[in-house]
């Protein structure tokens, strides 16, 4: 429900920069919010990623499309603007509240605004896609880097394999502890300030690791490289976000969703011929040195986040012009800090626990990367013990995932074009649902990969000639599979809960980072007390027992989520 008028909200052909959106004077209550001017590139109907879900009381007060809107006087009336939001637990909008609204002037972009960041040419907005991408696949790289050399590490230090792993695990639950700060933070800051900020000091953190005298600095200084890395981790994707519209980003997303894993399958292979070549101190070096460069294109893009941009811009004409009523959504309906923290630290967990779709992709989303870790430490079981390569060769055995990556790059495009088919056939609007053939597409192929990587690996086939292409082709399928899914996983999480989009994507994130923590702690073990094949299998029936998933939801995806209190 929303408060609106009898003729609603109308343009007016006035010529005179006052704005198009002029409310008629008796107000009535609409089930239908009234229609704000919005650019081609964005559908209303689909979440719009650049609004501070976290720090805006929007649940109460109401959604505007103020963050998308556009208008020649760069500002557009209160009152009128505000629609519920998409859940059941949105308050019904208080009519009363409306009319003291009316005063009230929001800040919204120009038309061909230069200072919208959609509006920037799109060779611009391809090089911060690509720095940002760069920034993710560096922090990712840092993750599994250690595993070029973890022999040298386990000499010096006197200590075991699996506490050496601990220095990956480590990283990796910084990865899902520090997004619980980084996004609210951003809502409030920008995110120009907290990515370069975090980036220069994920890049100091890497000194000690590489100077360490014990096993100890090592493992503390790690967790601190996650906590700061994930800045970057949790960012880059709103980034993209802030430069493309919905209607525009699909290969973009692409991108970023094969950043996370194409970043930890290059570090091995570069990583093992710095460990052999010069020592395992120069896995930190090199990886502060790639850090250093991201950080220093980091810190010289502008600022994209449109809250942040339209908040500074309110505050100038406010100065200017002496009208204190103009003013954003995010500055009227703050956020208590009670419930801010709610929001980050205890609504991801609370909805995990109501809301099966979340939890269930969740749970999918964070044993494919689960399996991604793994394969750092099953390929040199079976490529180091089995066929003896060095720990270089090894990480080019890596390549065959990149391969995947690549392929998987080729398919995204099409997706989205059915998706995009799929919205026209709805009459501009599709079901959550229809972003799920993506994972019913990449489903098989990780079970595939598993059960080709353990049954053609010794004792199997015994190493000779060219065999090692058996278990070193498994790559392809998997590094396919793995980003279709996650692709495809993510779209569908966003679509289906768009009033919690933060709170959800910190329970996957918090959820996929710690089985990408766990895993590193026993897949040696594993591998050594089972052996390669039925080692293998087991990981790969796992991946078969979630593969009903996607294809589930596909069919009863929408009835779960009319019984769901936050769910679209």
């Amino acid at each position: 429900m929303t408060t609106s008028h009898n003729s609603t909200l109308h343009d007016n052909n006035n010529h005179t920069g006052a704005s198009t959106r002029s409310p008629s004077p008796t107000p009535t209550v609409h089930e239908e919010p009234s229609s704000p001017r919005l650019p081609p590139t964005h559908s209303q109907d689909a979440p719009d990623l650049s609004f501070p879900y976290q720090t805006t009381d929007y649940l109460r007060a109401g959604l505007t499309n103020e963050y998308r809107e556009v208008d020649p006087s760069g500002v557009v009336p209160m009152q009128g603007a505000l629609y519920r939001a998409p859940t059941k637990e949105a308050k019904q909008l208080d009519l009363e509240k409306s009319r003291k609204l009316s005063d009230y002037q929001l800040v919204v972009w120009k038309v061909d605004d230069p200072e919208d960041p959609r509006n920037w040419s799109n060779g611009y907005r391809w090089y911060l896609t690509f720095v940002v991408a760069c920034s993710v696949i560096a922090c990712a790289f840092g993750s599994a880097i250690v595993t070029g050399d973890f022999r040298d590490i386990e000499h010096e230090f006197h200590v075991s394999e699996v506490v050496v792993a601990l220095s990956v695990s480590l990283m990796v639950v910084g990865f899902g502890i520090g997004p619980l700060a980084w996004s609210p933070l951003s809502e409030l800051y920008g995110r120009k300030l907290l990515l370069a900020s975090s980036f220069w000091i994920y890049v100091i953190f890497n000194i000690p690791c590489a100077v360490a005298k014990n096993i100890g600095t090592l493992l503390v200084c790690r967790f601190f490289c996650g906590i700061f890395a994930s800045a970057p981790l949790t960012l880059a994707g709103g980034v993209i976000s802030d430069i493309w519209d919905n209607n525009e980003r699909g290969f973009a997303i692409a991108i970023f969703a094969a950043a996370p894993y194409g970043g930890p399958v290059v570090a091995p292979l570069v990583g093992g011929f710095i460990g052999e070549q010069i020592g395992w101190r120069w896995l930190f070096w090199v990886n502060m040195i790639l850090a250093g460069v991201c950080a220093v294109l980091v810190t010289i893009m502008p600022e994209t986040y449109a809250p942040v941009l339209l908040r500074k811009r309110a505050a100038k004409m406010r100065k200017e012009t002496g009208h204190y009523n103009i003013v954003t959504e995010q500055e009227m309906f703050p956020r208590p800090f009670s419930e801010i923290l709610v929001e980050t630290l205890v609504r991801p967990f609370q909805m995990l626990v109501t809301e099966p779709i979340l939890l269930l992709m969740s749970l999918y989303i964070s044993l494919i990367y689960g399996l991604l870790y793994a394969f750092f430490f099953s390929f040199p079981v079976v490529f180091g013990e089995g066929y003896h390569f060095s720990d270089g060769i090894v990480g080019v055995t890596f390549c065959s995932v990149l391969i995947g990556l690549a392929l998987a790059l080729l398919v995204t495009p099409r997706l989205e074009k059915f998706y995009a088919k799929k919205v026209e056939e709805g009459g501009g609007k599709a079901d959550p649902e229809a972003r799920l053939p993506g994972m019913m597409l990449g489903a098989p192929f990780v079970p595939i990969s598993l059960f080709i990587f353990g049954w053609t690996a010794p004792p199997y086939v015994m190493p000779g000639g060219g065999n090692w292409v058996g278990p070193c082709i498994s790559g392809i399928p998997f590094g396919f599979g793995m980003v279709v899914i996650y692709f495809a996983a993510n779209a569908y999480l966003i679509d289906a809960f768009p009033a919690y989009v933060a709170s959800a994507l910190a329970a996957k994130v918090v959820v996929r980072s710690g089985m990408g923590a766990a895993m590193p702690l026993f897949i040696t073990q594993m591998f050594h007390g089972l052996g390669n094949g039925w080692a293998a299998s087991l990981l790969a029936f796992l991946a078969l027992a979630i593969c009903p998933i996607p294809f589930l939801f596909y069919k009863y995806g929408k009835s779960i989520r009319a019984r769901s209190k936050r769910a679209a």
